[in-house]
């Protein structure tokens, strides 16, 4: 009686083993690496080898490499604003700088954040916000459970600090050790420690590059040899920057999360060579410029075990893509009303889709404009005259031979479909600034080499 007994409850544990839905499989980790002004001709992964960049390099191996990877605007603020909504920034009027200054993201616009903390995961921003510093628009109210940075630009000793843990408001930082490269590293590695019992999205937009050039002499004394003040600086902030990424990557590695993470790198806006030495790989133009210099940017995404390792994907692609990616990466549905204009890359990097994932990319940046289509650009930029130039990229990257007369009706096409994108764009909040990058000299005279525990004033 007592066996028949055993092998009843054995049974009936079989039975409700068989019957009880399978447990739901944990959404995978975000994490989104900014970097801030670094032109499209550096990095290891973009063929550079003066500035060794190891950690960052190996997101490109592990993953995918866009070769033609671009943001939505050419300076800080609204690219950042693009990013985070998954929108061109110009639809909200989000087009300088000058509205984050003055006032900040639109309060209409959701952020990825707020999309990905509605299902459930802890949510982090740590580095330079750049979107507003009046309370209603910091991090801690477009989604983040907590930030710890900058809400704007700085320099990189001595910053006023928002520590959400301790205080919504700016703080002065008085330690003469702290560097917001190393400190920015030291937090995110923190806080995924906290957070490692569940879904989370970790966003981490460096000020490096951007200038000052300030670094810590450990820094400046890797590169002994690069006799140019200004490009050993801007080495030894590189070189801390992959320091940082190498910390925050290798900590998801060690949690053992490496193969539920999807990891995005890239930058804000293209080089602003004169200013900082940042190359931007033979590209015309700069940062501030709707030329390729200006928008094209370094760009990898790692998903160890969902991206294959290795590939180079040669299609346009845009920052904006980011947004929705993220969402389907956590099994989020996107509504058509969210209006996006990024799309979801995984089906197009994991080659279940082989066709490009844009057809037409587009940029407004106050009288400087361009529209990409198919290998076609027509750009009016900062220089180049009067009238728009067009350009074939397949064939001349560089934006060298203008075929505006050649190609009249090429010119037109393009035209006619800006003209309509543009239609549907939003006044700028803010009328546009003069951008620093067009202010010459003034960048330059705030870059001098500082050993550890100097600061120039910001």
């Amino acid at each position: 009686m007592r066996s028949a007994g055993i092998l009843l409850a054995i049974l009936a544990l079989l039975c409700a083993c068989q019957s009880a839905p399978a447990a739901e499989p944990q959404r995978p980790n975000i994490l989104v690496l900014l970097s801030d002004d670094v032109g499209w001709g550096e990095y290891g992964f973009q063929g550079a080898h003066d500035i060794p960049t190891p950690n960052i390099d190996s997101i490109a191996r592990n993953g995918v490499r866009f070769s033609q990877g671009y943001v939505s605007g050419p300076y800080c603020s609204p690219t950042r604003a693009g990013l985070l909504t998954g929108r061109y920034q110009t639809r909200f009027g989000h087009e300088f700088n000058s509205v984050a200054n003055q006032h900040g993201l639109p309060a209409a616009e959701t952020t990825l954040a707020e999309r990905l903390k509605a299902l459930g995961y802890a949510t982090c921003a740590v580095g330079k916000w750049h979107l507003g510093g009046q309370p209603q628009y910091r991090p801690m109210r477009r989604g983040f459970d907590e930030f710890y940075g900058t809400l704007a630009n700085t320099p990189f000793f001595h910053p006023r600090l928002v520590d959400s843990r301790i205080s919504p408001d700016p703080v002065p930082v008085t330690d003469p050790a702290f560097y917001t490269t190393d400190a920015y590293a030291e937090r995110a590695v923190d806080w995924l420690e906290r957070h490692k019992d569940q879904p989370w999205f970790l966003y981490v937009p460096f000020n490096a590059q951007h200038a000052p050039l300030q670094a810590p002499q450990k820094y400046l004394d890797r590169f002994p040899n690069v006799t140019d003040e200004r490009r050993k600086l801007f080495s030894a902030m590189m070189s801390a920057m992959d320091d940082a990424v190498g910390r925050i990557v290798g900590k998801v590695r060690d949690l053992g999360q490496e193969r539920r993470t999807l990891i995005v790198f890239t930058s804000d806006n293209g080089g602003p060579t004169a200013q900082t030495t940042s190359r931007n790989g033979g590209l015309r133009g700069f940062k501030a410029s709707t030329w390729e210099g200006g928008v094209r940017v370094p760009f990898c995404m790692q998903w160890t075990g969902k991206i294959p390792p290795g590939r180079s994907f040669e299609w346009p692609i845009i920052q904006l893509d980011v947004h929705p990616t993220a969402l389907a990466a956590a099994g989020a549905k996107v509504e058509r009303s969210w209006k996006l204009d990024g799309v979801n890359l995984l089906p197009y990097v994991t080659g279940q889709n082989p066709k490009a994932p844009h057809e037409t990319l587009y940029w407004r940046f106050g009288q400087q404009w361009a529209i990409r289509h198919g290998s076609w650009k027509l750009v009016k930029a900062n220089t180049g005259g009067p009238q728009p130039l067009l350009f074939n990229l397949r064939d001349d990257p560089g934006e060298q031979k203008d075929l505006s007369l050649a190609e009249p009706e090429k010119q037109s096409e393009l035209q006619k479909k800006w003209d309509l994108w543009n239609a549907e764009q939003a006044e700028p909040i803010v009328p546009k600034e003069v951008p620093a990058a067009q202010r010459p000299g003034r960048a330059a005279r705030r870059n001098r080499a500082t050993p550890r525990g100097g600061a120039n004033p910001p």
